[in-house]
């Protein structure tokens, strides 16, 4: 195990190496902006700028990927998607886990996943869902029913610091020693005061592992480029790796904070400002990097629920969306960003 590239800021050096639910309260959710934006009103495009920028979002989405274009919605109504609240999609039966990749695997619910990666010396998985209870029946219960030892939890790399991505961190570092993973400026958010809580999350972890833009996590054969993604959250981290299917290996990308939560905090803008340097920035990676594999941290967006069945079906692997749709997906997030920027600014 080790936690290399750009050096840590965690007290490690860069090249060290060491091995029935709860009501969910919705307004002001911390990672869905489709019930309560957190804008001080439900605001509507008012210059041809923002309505460029809504056009060129609905153009890049087409008729696959309207899904992303509820984050326009923010500015105006834009993707003809009812809204949705996180209770709504938490009292849905938990999917089944399932195997997405020889070594990629969801253990999540509707509401939020969580995602296993197989390495040749333990597990990473990606978030911890909201609580001690998802963890052990939902996280721990589908590992073992895919034949996965959750023992082998070796990292817990959590892409922000929300409550339902880190809630049942607790949990899984309490019975499996795992070593658990934030950006710095996430840890030192979480050290200042929750920008988010609610009742129905576990506690926020004691600061282990700090990593920053362009470290890497490296477990046995396997490694995840971190790349700083704010705006979600001021530590926002992406993760690119790799998947593997058979003899082929493809580029994958996991962003780790996509709704724009923050409608009502003072520095909404500039915090919108890094969300579009953000996107553009990777949406240009995903290109040099002819990255095939898009996904995200809640079903809303990247549809994975629905794309696990249409495999049980049969169907070829939907994850392989390709490197054009996955910057087609890229630029629903930035076009809707820069239109919210203009509504917010005006």
């Amino acid at each position: 195990m080790s936690f290399g590239g750009k050096p840590l800021s965690s007290g490690f050096r860069a090249e060290e190496i060491t091995v029935d639910r709860r009501r969910f309260l919705t307004l002001g959710c911390a990672c869905c902006t489709l019930l309560a934006l957190n804008v001080p009103t439900m605001a509507l495009a008012q210059s041809a700028a923002a309505q460029a920028h809504l056009d060129a979002a609905k153009k890049a989405a087409g008729q696959d990927l309207v899904a992303y274009l509820r984050l326009a919605d923010v500015a105006a109504p834009t993707s003809g998607l009812l809204p949705v609240s996180p209770e709504d999609l938490m009292k849905l039966p938990t999917p089944p886990p399932a195997k997405v990749f020889d070594n990629l695997y969801f253990v999540g619910n509707k509401w939020v996943s969580s995602w296993a990666i197989t390495t040749s010396d333990g597990i990473i998985l990606i978030d911890a869902m909201d609580n001690d209870d998802e963890a052990q029946n939902v996280i721990e219960a589908g590992l073992k029913r895919l034949g996965l030892d959750p023992a082998a939890i070796k990292i817990i790399i959590v892409t922000h610091g929300h409550g339902d991505h880190y809630g049942g961190v607790g949990y899984l570092k309490g019975r499996y020693a795992s070593r658990v993973v934030m950006s710095e400026a996430d840890w030192a958010m979480l050290e200042a005061g929750l920008e988010f809580d609610r009742p129905d999350w576990g506690r926020p972890p004691q600061r282990d592992v700090a990593v920053v833009d362009g470290s890497v996590v490296t477990l046995g054969d396997t490694k995840i480029d971190i790349l700083l993604t704010p705006g979600h959250t001021p530590g926002t981290i992406t993760l690119a790796f790799d998947v593997k299917e058979g003899d082929q290996t493809h580029r994958a990308l996991l962003w780790g904070g996509t709704a724009f939560n923050f409608g009502r905090q003072p520095d909404r803008l500039p915090r919108l400002q890094t969300y579009i340097d953000a996107t553009a920035r990777v949406r240009d990676l995903a290109r040099k990097q002819s990255v095939e594999v898009f996904i995200s941290n809640h079903d809303l967006f990247d549809g994975a629920v629905a794309k696990i069945d249409q495999m049980r079906a049969g169907a070829p692997n939907p994850f392989l969306i390709g490197t054009d749709t996955t910057v087609r997906a890229l630029t629903v997030m930035h076009e809707s960003a820069l239109a919210t920027y203009e509504v917010w600014k005006a």
